[in-house]
This record gives C-alpha cells, sequence and structure tokens, in this order.
C-alpha cells in the first residue's frame, strides 16, 4: 500500500510539469500581445488570443486585456464577456468572419472596447446565429467588402425565440460591396423575431447603413435607432425592406434623433410589410430623403427635418394617433 501511496503521489508531481496540462476554468481569464495560448491565461501567465483563452473561461465569465494586441478571430458558443478598453485590442481577419456568436436562446454575450479589421475581404466583423442577446459597447468596425457578403454587423439569429441586439458608442465603418453587404444587417430567418436598438452609432461610408430586413423570416423585426448617423453610403443609409408572402415577416424601424445623409436615399421603406417612423430625425443632403416603395410606409411624428436632398421625398404620412400630429 506504501508503494501505491508513493506511486500516486510520484505520478501527480510529474503531472505538473507534463506540456497541455487541463486547466480548472475561471471565470476571469486575460490575454496579452505578449501572452501563449500554453498558459492558464491568468493575469500573470496570459494567453495569446481570444480563442485560447476561451476554452479557459468559464460560462458567464470574461476575457480581458493586459495590453493591446492582436488576438484573432474567434467563435462564441455561451454566454460571455469579452471586454478590452485598454489599447487597441485587434481582430485582425482576412476571407472570413471576425466574432461567430452561435449561442442558444438563454445566452447573453457582451463585445466591448474591440478594433474589428476585415482587410477589405473580411465576410463579418461580428455575425450572429442562433439565438440570446449580443451586446456591442465601444466598438470600431470595419473594412469587411468580401464580394460574397462584406457586414460589419450580420445579425442573422434562426431560434424561434426572439433575438435581441444591442449596439452602443459604436463607429461602422467602410463595409460592404456595391448593392451587397452593409454596416448593419439585421435578418433574422426561420420563424426567429427580432428586437434590436441602437444608441449613439455612427454608421459611415458602408454600401447600405443600417438594414433591417424580413425577407427570411416569418416572425417580427423591430429596430430602434437613437441619437445616431448614418452617412456616405452610396445606397440607402436606413432601410426597411421585407417580401411579400407569408415567409417574410413585418418589419418596424423607429428613428429618434437620428441623422441620414450624403447617401444616395436617406430613409428607404420596400415592401408591404415595411414601415419606417421618423421622430426629431434631420434627412438631409441625400440624392433622395425619404421613399416608400412596393406599398412599404414611411410615416412621420411631424418634428423632423427633411430638407436640403435634391428630391426630399415629402411630404410624408403623418403617425397615426402620434403626439405631435
Amino acid at each position: 500500500m506504501k508503494r501505491i501511496a508513493r506511486l500516486g503521489l510520484a505520478l501527480a508531481a510529474l503531472a505538473l510539469f507534463l506540456p497541455g496540462q487541463a486547466y480548472a476554468q475561471a471565470t476571469r481569464t486575460w490575454v496579452s500581445g505578449v501572452g501563449d495560448d500554453a498558459n492558464p491565461c491568468s493575469r500573470t501567465a496570459p494567453c495569446k488570443t481570444f480563442a485560447g483563452a476561451i476554452s479557459k473561461t468559464a460560462v458567464f465569465g470574461e476575457i480581458n486585456c493586459l495590453d493591446p494586441g492582436g488576438f484573432g478571430a474567434l467563435t462564441i458558443t455561451k454566454s460571455i464577456i469579452v471586454s478590452c478598453e485598454i489599447g487597441t485590442a485587434g481582430v485582425l481577419v482576412s476571407g472570413t468572419n471576425g466574432i461567430v456568436v452561435n449561442v442558444a436562446s438563454t445566452d447573453n454575450v457582451y463585445l466591448r472596447g474591440l478594433d474589428f479589421e476585415g482587410l477589405t475581404t473580411g465576410l463579418s466583423g461580428i455575425l450572429f446565429l442562433g439565438g440570446g442577446t449580443l451586446h456591442v459597447e465601444k466598438c470600431l468596425i470595419r473594412q469587411f467588402n468580401s464580394s460574397s457578403a462584406g457586414f460589419g454587423i450580420n445579425f442573422a439569429p434562426s431560434a424561434p425565440a426572439t433575438a435581441k441586439l444591442f449596439v452602443s458608442d459604436t463607429v461602422i465603418a467602410d463595409n460592404g460591396t456595391g448593392t451587397i453587404g452593409a454596416g448593419i444587417l439585421i435578418g433574422p430567418t426561420g420563424t426567429a423575431n427580432v428586437s434590436a436598438v441602437l444608441n449613439r452609432v455612427r454608421v459611415e461610408n458602408n454600401s447600405v447603413g443600417v438594414k433591417a430586413s424580413g425577407d427570411g423570416t416569418s416572425g417580427k423585426t423591430n429596430v430602434e435607432i437613437n441619437d445616431t448617423q448614418s452617412s456616405g453610403s452610396p445606397h440607402s443609409g436606413i432601410v426597411a425592406e421585407t417580401g411579400a408572402g407569408p415567409g417574410n415577416g413585418p418589419v418596424t424601424v423607429m428613428l429618434n434623433r437620428v441623422v441620414s445623409s450624403h447617401n444616395h436615399v436617406g430613409v428607404q421603406a420596400n415592401g408591404s410589410g415595411a414601415l419606417a417612423l421618423l421622430g426629431d430625425s434631420t434627412i438631409s443632403s441625400n440624392d433622395t430623403g425619404v421613399l416608400a416603395q412596393n406599398s412599404g410606409a414611411v410615416q412621420s411624428y411631424k418634428n423632423n427635418q427633411v430638407n436640403g436632398n435634391t428630391t426630399d421625398g415629402t411630404p410624408i404620412t403623418a403617425v397615426p394617433g402620434g403626439p405631435l400630429n
């Protein structure tokens, strides 16, 4: 028995020095530009990449950055926070997606303080699949210009439950190619419903600024955009769009204190289930200010500035029962 006990102790001691040892998942892990993914991702022994850290981070845990660095692409399949507001936390990719979020309807994911660079060939800075809730805060997402996609944020949930997107204090610029792609695409599939809120977002020089589409789902898509600017798009700054038929769900986009300027079309509603509501917003310096087509509707609370466009597109129908009508 003594020999067996001594053997067990020897094996345990040997395991401490073996490479590739298993680490218990931590509630907080760390990455560094000079880290190593063989490390346990602790503060004193950080990992090199987000992908290296996530397997060592517990559900509902948090990945933080010790210093600036390029931390690579990442796939997220659980509730987690990736928060890096110290210096530049780079997600630099070519020909692929930056961060893919594919979680269950009960999961919550936070992405904060990240710099996404697509090198003109990237697919999406952030691609959201499945269900759950995504929070994007204080990020820069740029140069995702793949000819097959090209999105700053591609929010495409498929789970039947309502998926939620919250974006705040973020710059999304120079994404998309031609008529393909957008700064932000909100396009659920299947029977998914979407609730999205954008606050203080700058959407600049994308092929399309913000597009909410019900073409791929029979569910409802509701988007609220507050204190946000969408400018410089060769197509539309803000679009609510859905097709005809039972496989295409209704889309409502509410604009509050929004500026849409220097686009081909400032605000567009396309399709019989598409509705854009304007409140206290400025639509100016576009080729066409507002455009309702194919039975889509643009309605106003009558406190907007829609002028200075080549064609304003006014008058706009008043919101029924609106307090300022």
